[in-house]
């Protein structure tokens, strides 16, 4: 788990030493101070409340120091970025514990998180629903933007764009720091139109709850199809609606999108982007929902993207990452749910979590949490007109 605030301040986190230890041994280890890179000794062994409540209680105290020390150091706090899974016990447990604390320290500090979520089909460990669904009754309160991914989506991403025949974790990582970096680079470089991280939440976010995101990013493209590919602004921004673009297992035509912001980079004009974005509002597979008529937050930064050297992704001059609020993210959360429901159902691998701090109450309430979001999601994608014949119905 990781927790850079924008600026070239990171801090590592995990409750055992082995990823870490890569990092502290790794090519990059020069870029953080030893003191950001923090470790214990056991891990939470896929359980939200040894990560939550046992062992992950016992670091969390020295990672708060660090970050305030960073934060300290900082002329303009704007939040915190957190990436973590929710799948296993640390990612959860522990991210989960952080984030209230954070909550409780920097008050009103955007937090923006990049999730890993359980996959439909590839599966880490077994007790996955049990930690998500304890872990995302903590992010809806405590989390302000959350970008969801899930490794079979980016999976497949690598599969069918850049020819990975067995892609790694390595190879997802770069997917998803391409998303990462287009989010900060508007604070780090000029451009015609820049969003600030702030900015992202006034736009994406139309009530709190309702905060759980999808990105994609175009192009994707190995060095062998690059150079076949002329893509303009107006192909790209179609390629980042596609379903199969998305980095979470979920399909937006099933759903309707509430905002989109589009951050493009490179060789890209006003002009071009506006002409793309009113091509995307006439396509009938792509649905807004009729009481946000204007639906996107566009921003252009001159920076031509850039790519991991001795990655897979071929260096492009124009590019498109897009983040954007659909209810067809409440796809992922009923998967979940179902999940939940058939082995909370036998109380299997329940004995694992009661006991000491956390007590069986909280599964039924984190539950009914995620019951009432998916409901939350449902209404939401109501067309005005229906909301009205119901009420003069009443």
């Amino acid at each position: 788990m990781i927790l850079p605030c924008p600026g070239q301040r990171a801090i590592f986190l995990d409750l055992e030493p082995t990823v870490i230890d890569e990092v502290r041994t790794g090519n990059y280890r020069v870029l953080f101070h030893p003191e950001q890179l923090i470790s214990g000794k056991e891990d939470a062994a896929n359980n939200f409340t040894r990560g939550h409540y046992t062992v992950g209680k016992e670091i969390v105290d020295l990672c708060l120091d660090r970050i305030r020390k960073l934060a300290d150091n900082c002329t303009g706090l704007q939040g915190f970025l957190i990436f973590h899974a929710v799948g296993g016990g640390t990612g959860s447990g522990l991210g989960s514990l952080l984030l209230e604390r954070l909550s409780v320290d920097y008050g009103k500090k955007s937090k923006l998180g990049f999730t890993v979520f359980p996959s439909p089909q590839v599966s880490t460990a077994v007790v996955e629903p049990y930690n998500s669904v304890l872990s995302t009754h903590s992010l809806l309160e405590h989390m302000d933007v959350s970008v969801l991914l899930d490794n079979e989506a980016i999976y497949d991403i690598c599969r069918r764009s850049l020819d990975t025949e067995h892609p790694t974790y390595t190879s997802l990582n770069h997917l998803i720091l391409q998303v990462i970096s287009s989010l900060t680079a508007s604070l780090r470089f000029d451009g015609a139109l820049n969003v600030d991280i702030t900015e992202f939440q006034t736009n994406l976010i139309p009530y709190p709850r309702i905060h759980f995101m999808l990105s994609s990013y175009v192009p994707l493209n190995s060095a062998e199809k690059a150079y076949h590919e002329q893509l303009s602004v107006a192909e790209i921004t179609n390629t980042a609606f596609e379903p199969s673009s998305m980095m979470a297992k979920c399909d937006p035509r099933h759903g309707k999108y509430m905002a989109c912001c589009m951050i493009y980079h490179g060789d890209i004009v006003p002009k071009d982007v506006n002409s793309a974005v009113a091509c995307i509002k006439c396509k009938k597979t792509i649905q807004f929902v009729d009481w946000c008529p204007t639906g996107f937050k566009c921003g252009i930064n001159y920076q031509p993207p850039t790519v991991v050297p001795g990655g897979d992704l071929a260096k492009v001059q124009r590019a498109v990452c897009m983040i954007s609020n659909s209810t067809s993210v409440a796809e992922v959360f009923s998967r979940i749910d179902h999940k939940f429901d058939l082995i909370y159902a036998k109380r299997a691998f329940v004995h694992w979590y009661v006991g000491g701090s956390m007590e069986e109450g909280e599964f039924l309430e984190a539950r009914e949490d995620l019951a009432a979001l998916e409901k939350d999601y449902e209404e939401v994608g109501t067309d005005s007109t229906e909301d009205d014949g119901d009420e003069e119905e009443y």
